[in-house]
């Protein structure tokens, strides 16, 4: 099961993708679709086929997002949070060879940056709460895998 949370900014932009997909592509994809259906046979008709599909997978999204927007919780950032990893902090772990970071959000807001993590991801449940200095143990597939924080950050409006 997901988690319920996102930042503000994540919740923003899920409302700028719903506004999108509703008020641009889905009456651009309709017009083809009603326009490729006029030319007659519709089994064979390559553009009207593929703009029905594109219209089912914008019906779903749309679907799935506003029934997100109506469950999700948003956290904004909190002055007491500083110094501590909570949701929206911005972590960065190092070991003796490498140096990981990344924010951790909600899962509606992980896709397209490759430095958010899921608060639902084991990374993130194992830094909750901890300071810089802590040590910080995660079971991978192949081993245990140790870090120590480095440094936790938070930024009021959520982005970078």
């Amino acid at each position: 099961m997901k988690t319920n949370l996102i930042t503000r900014a994540g919740f923003d932009k899920l409302q700028q993708e719903l506004d999108f997909l509703w008020r641009t592509e889905r009456p651009e994809v309709t017009r083809k679709v009603t326009w490729a259906a006029s030319l007659g046979d519709r089994s064979e008709n390559a553009d009207y086929q593929y703009n029905k599909r594109r219209l089912r997978e914008i019906d779903r999204r749309v679907r799935y997002i506003r029934t997100r927007l109506e469950s999700v919780r948003i956290v904004d950032y909190s002055e007491v949070q500083e110094g501590r990893v909570f949701f929206g902090a911005w972590v960065r772990l190092v070991d003796d060879e490498t140096s990981l970071t990344f924010r951790i959000v909600g899962p509606d807001e992980i896709y397209e940056r490759k430095d958010f993590v899921s608060i639902d991801a084991p990374i993130a449940r194992a830094c909750l709460k901890k300071e810089p200095g802590d040590e910080v143990s995660v079971r991978t597939p192949t081993a245990e895998k140790h870090w120590w924080i480095d440094q936790v950050w938070y930024e009021e409006n959520g982005l970078v």
